[in-house]
Formats: C-alpha cells, structure tokens, sequence
C-alpha cells in the first residue's frame, strides 16, 4: 500500500516544515512548486533529504491553472494540501485572496478525487475561518464558522476555501471514500528554515529591527510551526480525524507581551525592542501609508480566543511553550541575517520534543 504523500506549496513555511516532519517519519513525499527552474527555493529541503537519505521529489503545479495537478496526485495515498495566498498587506481587489484560495483547493480536491489511491486530504486552514466577524465575543471551538460578510479579505479566503472543500468532499458519491480533515492554526510563528518570511513573522520582525516605535493594540493565538507539521501528519494517519476539524492554537497573547519577551531576551543583549503600546488613532494614522499596518486596523482592540482542547483529546497533539517558540523565531530571524544586530550571540534553540509516531 502506497505512503506517498503529496505536499502542495513546497516553498511555503508552513509546508517547509510539513514536508521535514514528513520526511523525518519516513515517508515518501512529493510536493508542488510553480516553477521546477527555480531550484534555490527549495534547496534546503533537498539537502534535509540527502541527509535523511530520504525520498524526496518536485513537481510543477500552480494554484492558479488545471495542469499538472492530475499528474502531481498520482500514486499517493494522502494529499497535504498547505497553499494559500498570505499577503503581507490587504489587497484593494479582495477577489486576488478569494479566488486563488477557493479555486486552488478545488483543484486540488477534483484531483485527488480523480486518483484512486488517495485517501485522505487535509487542508491547512486556519483560525481564520473560525474566529472572525462574530457579534459576541467567546472561546470559539471547531463548531463554529467566521461570519464572511464581517471579515476582511484574508479570513474570507479561508473561510470560503475551507467550505468549499467540505462543500466538495460531501457532494462525492459515497463508494469514492475521499477522507478529509482540517488542520486550523492560529498565528504561525518558528524558526524559519532559509531566508524567506512568512507574514506571520512580521510582528517579531519589525519589533527587533525597530521598525515600529511600539505594540499595536491587538493579539494573536500562536502555534509553533514544528508543532503544526506535527499536527498535519496526525490528522493524515489517525482514523478519527477523517471529517473533523482541528484547530492548533496556543492562549491569546498580545502584541505588547510578544513585544516584552522579545525585550527580556535581546535588549540585555544590545537590541532596542520597543515595549510600549501605541495608541489606536496613530496606528490608523500609520496604516494611511504602510500596508503592512494597514492589517491590524480591523483587529484593534482584540485578541482572537479559540481552544485547541479537541486536537489535544483526539490527536494526543501538544504545544511547547510560547516564549521557546518566540525565541527560535528571534534567533532564526538573527541567524538568517533578517534582522541585522551585529554582535548579538545566538541563543541555543530549545530542543525539540519527542513526537507521536504512528503508521510512519
């Protein structure tokens, strides 16, 4: 029986890390990239193989167009399907988040469907499609969906993507047996593994290279990367996650205690991270001409509030601490030369704990 697993967006973060934590419990993986010419993306991941010894290969296949895809899905047994727009700034077109979300994991969806031999999908969503638009605040479980027409256009990417894979998988025939399950992080923080930025990396960036004179008011639920990768090979292999949503998510922490780790840590060091909060009316004065501000506007004030006590009970699924995860980020962000601070000494990086290990 097959164990080649499909992994879209190779060169993502998130999909980095899936691909390392996939790799490392010896399965087969083949994942997508746009381009196969542009080698120097993905170069990390080809020497994690070589030193693994592991199976490893690239294909091309983009969100954006059928070709490929059919050829991508074939001979694997699950599909990990981690690509999705992330912007650093919100589109003035919404439709530029929107469609390539939806249409992507549709293509990816009818594919898989296509193949005989694949079994499960899990889709990275996200908190996203969870968290948002609603009129009372509350600790939000998988049951809940975000309100589409109170979001903005990133969270309405993810709400729409995730619904229309279910859409999708329940409107199979029942004799094709497509499993799918939902993988919904909140903020992804971690090491990074090449030079390259998520969006989600910005906060601590900008607080370490002085880019912003302060916090924004708002906060965030994280999870840690390496944590995440866990997650998605759990919700490929358990037989209970087939159907179910999982959302990976630590307590709410705001911007202004991300800001005071970071401080604790590098200013003894000889960094300047900024610890005060700044007012809501300077931010939207600032978001006026920076779009990566522009962001947080929508989200002034709050703070998202989920709780990831279903992947714990189902999964057996555990988070190391924040502050070990914002630090790797730090160092990663100082190793990578990010951020530039001459002559500040790394940090060991926490060890990683042992992960649950099953059908790899």
């Amino acid at each position: 029986m097959s164990k080649q697993v499909l992994v879209t967006g190779a060169t993502g973060f998130i999909a980095g890390h899936v691909i390392a934590e996939l790799l490392e419990h010896g399965y087969p993986v083949r994942a997508t990239v746009r381009d196969l010419a542009n080698t120097g993306k993905r170069a990390h991941l080809v020497e994690l193989a070589r030193r693994l010894g592991a199976d490893l290969e690239f294909v091309a296949a983009d969100l954006d167009r059928d070709a490929g895809w059919a050829e991508a899905v074939a001979g694997c047994a699950y599909v990990l399907h981690v690509a999705s727009p992330f912007p650093s700034y919100i589109p003035d077109d919404e439709r530029e988040l929107v469609e390539p979300a939806v249409q992507g994991t549709l293509r990816v969806l009818r594919a898989s469907a296509a193949e005989p031999g694949v079994r499960r999908v899990v889709v990275t969503s996200s908190i996203a499609a969870i968290a948002y638009g609603h009129e009372a605040d509350a600790v939000r479980t998988e049951a809940d969906w975000s309100v589409v027409g109170r979001i903005p256009p990133y969270q309405k990417s993810k709400t729409l993507a995730e619904r229309a894979a279910w859409q999708f998988v329940g409107d199979l025939p029942a004799e094709r047996g497509l499993e799918l399950a939902a993988v919904n992080p909140g903020m992804v923080l971690g090491p990074l593994q090449s030079p390259v930025t998520s969006t989600s990396h910005e906060p601590i960036r900008r607080l370490m290279a002085r880019d912003v004179p302060g916090s924004v008011r708002t906060g965030w639920t994280p999870v840690d990367v390496r944590d995440l990768a866990v997650a998605h090979r759990l919700a490929m292999e358990l037989p209970q996650a087939a159907g179910n949503r999982y959302i990976c998510a630590a307590d709410p922490l705001w911007m202004a205690e991300l800001a005071q780790i970071l401080a604790d840590e590098y200013n003894p060091r000889g960094l300047r991270v900024p610890t005060r909060v700044l007012p809501d009316w300077l931010i939207r004065f600032i978001a006026r001409f920076d779009k990566g501000v522009r962001l947080a506007v929508p989200v002034l004030g709050r703070t998202e509030m989920v709780t990831a006590d279903k992947a714990r009970a189902e999964l057996g699924w555990t988070m190391r601490p924040v502050r070990d995860t914002v630090l790797d980020t730090a160092e990663s962000l100082l190793a990578f030369g990010v951020v530039n601070a001459p002559g500040v000494r790394p940090r060991p990086a926490a060890p990683r704990p042992a992960s649950n290990t099953i059908g790899g």
